[in-house]
């Protein structure tokens, strides 16, 4: 992958970038707090563990009601997005401890959704983070499927109706990476990108294979062994689980990039005309900060704009420094994207969704 270089003379956002990150500092300094997490991690982290794995124990050794074992994989596909979006995602920026064997810990929570942490790491800490919104370079916006997700992707007939059928696509995320990162692994091996991660390619591949193998015995096989269900309804189960994680996950990251007023640059010559944290400013939006428990659960995910800004931040610190980014950005002038709730953001992705289906006549 060619390299994209952020550079811009303009005085203002050079001031802009110093002036947040000097009181975003200033702010961990006087209020004496770590910019890791602290105990509420650790109690959310159980909570989001608890809410995947106690169901998975009741259907093997107590449920014998479909319709009980039904509410109890909806409640497996919520715990799986949980644990991805509050554990899983901070351990891997190295966000969630001070302490980096947590890190790796939390970051391995991943296992227990049938994955490893290297194509994660490529694909969101070094692509995404760093090419945000960049179309070719940021997988998240780059075309997925059928869904157009970039005013710079190829337009066909069939994107009129996407802001219709995406969501229910949405659904097959999860599912279509743990049958499809192998072939992802070794596109990222070689486009050189594993060898920038330092790590052994063999050991990585061996690994991701074996995670497979343990999940799918574990997830399927036992509740083969030990219910009376039929195959048919367990993998109807296993169909449910990943399609309630990846419809959450999927929606929830879109309505953070792909939603109205958000910038979708393309480098001239290789250069983004901005500073780093100018373009993250400008391609994120925060979106229902206020929504309380949803908000919690969601892992901060919400606070989108703070957490491209800061990736290393935990994100139990993002309500407070929010105030601090959109001030320090007013001042500056600015623009800070932000739907005021969740609602509105998902009406604002759902929109945004059309307007990309609509220059289906020029294909």
């Amino acid at each position: 992958m060619a390299d994209i270089r952020f550079k811009s003379k303009n005085q203002n956002e050079i001031e802009f970038s110093k002036e947040l990150k000097r009181r975003v500092r200033a702010y961990f300094k006087d209020s004496g707090r770590s910019t890791h997490g602290d105990s509420s991690m650790y109690f959310k982290s159980i909570i989001m563990l608890g809410l995947y794995l106690i169901p998975f124990v009741l259907i093997i050794f107590v449920v014998q009601s479909q319709w009980t074992a039904l509410i109890l994989v909806v409640l497996m596909g919520i715990g799986e997005a949980g644990i991805g979006m509050s554990v899983m995602h901070d351990g891997a920026h190295g966000a969630y401890s001070n302490k980096k064997w947590l890190n790796t810990l939390a970051a391995s929570s991943m296992y227990l959704l049938g994955s490893t942490t290297i194509n994660w790491k490529i694909q969101h800490n070094v692509n995404h983070h760093t090419y945000t919104n960049i179309y070719n370079f940021d997988p998240d916006i780059s075309t997925k499927a059928v869904i157009r997700l970039s005013d710079h992707a190829p337009v066909k007939r069939y994107h009129r109706f996407q802001k219709y059928y995406a969501f229910p696509l949405y659904g097959l995320m999860t599912i279509l990476k743990l049958f499809g990162e192998i072939n992802v692994f070794i596109r990222y091996y070689r486009g050189g990108q594993v060898k920038k991660m330092n790590v052994s390619p063999e050991k990585e591949l061996t690994k991701l294979i074996l995670i497979k193998v343990i999940y799918l015995a574990v997830i399927i096989g036992l509740p083969i062994l030990f219910t009376d269900f039929s195959i048919g309804q367990i993998l109807i189960g296993f169909m449910v689980i990943h399609f309630v994680a990846g419809m959450i996950m999927s929606t929830i990251f879109q309505m953070a990039h792909v939603v109205m007023g958000v910038d979708q640059p393309l480098p001239a010559n290789g250069i983004i005309t901005s500073k780093r944290l100018v373009h993250q400013l400008k391609t994120t939006s925060d979106f229902g900060k206020k929504s309380g428990l949803l908000s919690w659960y969601m892992g901060g995910l919400d606070f989108q704009v703070e957490h491209h800004l800061f990736p290393n931040i935990c994100h139990i610190h993002y309500a407070a420094i929010a105030p601090i980014v959109e001030k320090t950005a007013s001042e500056f002038g600015l623009k800070y994207n932000n739907n005021n709730t969740f609602a509105h953001a998902l009406v604002s992705h759902f929109n945004r969704l059309g307007q990309l289906g609509q220059s289906f006549e020029k294909a």
